[in-house]
């Protein structure tokens, strides 16, 4: 799989903890797998306007210039159609909590082009400071999923299992792999909705917030995204995945994942 780069301002347990902040109501569903919450119009329209500031635009093209395809003045990035929901494997449904969605809304995500081609997913979430990019990864995963689960199982919720990177979409009482990390955990024809429980359940269910495993702090684990570290860039809304691993913010604590290595990205 294609290795993905990351921007530098913070860690990436802000990228998430401040979704937690989204206030979005959950949608109503009869059906088997309940639906992660809805970004309204108003909330797109806010992440449109953040992905498109100044600022941002400055940093996306810093972003694109890094490995010197384009210069800096010649990336000139644009951002295309509307921000789009992200949804990640829910700590909820890990616990076993009744009626709890398979996955959660984490963030919304602008698609950004630059002159020569390159894309790259601006992740824009409700911060205390307002609606702010939080993150650039490389490449368009976030979009590229959203379709192909789409086309798979139309009306489906597409979703992400950061511990592992793998994409899904769930639908009925069946999951099923949308790249090759999720045909690994569930198969190539994928999974009932209780197999897929029982299985995230056995890989994280003794790391969920308030286990011992998370009271250590051990890679893998959970621990409290209050902790981490974060650094200015320039003023930049642009938060960061340092190095090779970052915390991903879950049930309101934070998941410390070894994620495969990603090349950070320098916004000096």
């Amino acid at each position: 799989m294609t290795l993905r780069a990351r921007a530098t301002t913070a860690t990436a347990a802000a990228v998430l903890a401040a979704t937690a902040l989204l206030g979005l109501a959950p949608q109503a569903s009869a059906a088997p797998v309940p639906q992660p919450a809805a970004a309204t119009a108003e909330h797109k329209a806010a992440a449109a306007r953040a992905a498109t500031a100044p600022d941002t635009l400055a940093t996306l093209s810093r972003f694109f210039a890094r490995e010197g395809k384009v210069s800096q003045a010649a990336a000139r990035p644009r951002v295309e159609g509307e921000a789009i929901p992200v949804n990640h494997l829910s700590p909820d449904f890990v616990a076993g909590k009744a009626g709890a969605s398979v996955a959660r809304l984490e963030f919304l995500a602008s698609k950004a082009v630059s002159s020569d081609g390159q894309q790259a997913a601006l992740w824009t979430a409700r911060t205390e400071a307002g609606w702010q990019v939080v993150n650039i990864a490389t490449g368009d995963d976030e979009f590229r999923y959203a379709r192909l689960g789409a086309a798979k199982l139309p009306g489906g919720t597409v979703f992400r299992e950061p511990q592992i990177d793998a994409w899904y979409v769930a639908g009925g009482e069946r999951v099923l792999p949308l790249d090759e990390d999720a045909v690994r955990a569930v198969g190539s024809g994928g999974t009932t909705l209780a197999g897929y429980r029982s299985r995230v359940t056995a890989a994280y269910g003794d790391k969920l917030p308030g286990s011992v495993y998370a009271e250590q702090g051990m890679a893998g684990g959970f621990t409290d995204a209050s902790a981490e570290p974060s650094a200015q860039d320039g003023g930049s809304a642009v938060t960061a995945l340092a190095g090779s691993a970052g915390a991903l913010a879950m049930g309101g604590a934070g998941v410390l994942l070894a994620l495969r290595r990603r090349r950070a990205f320098a916004a000096a």
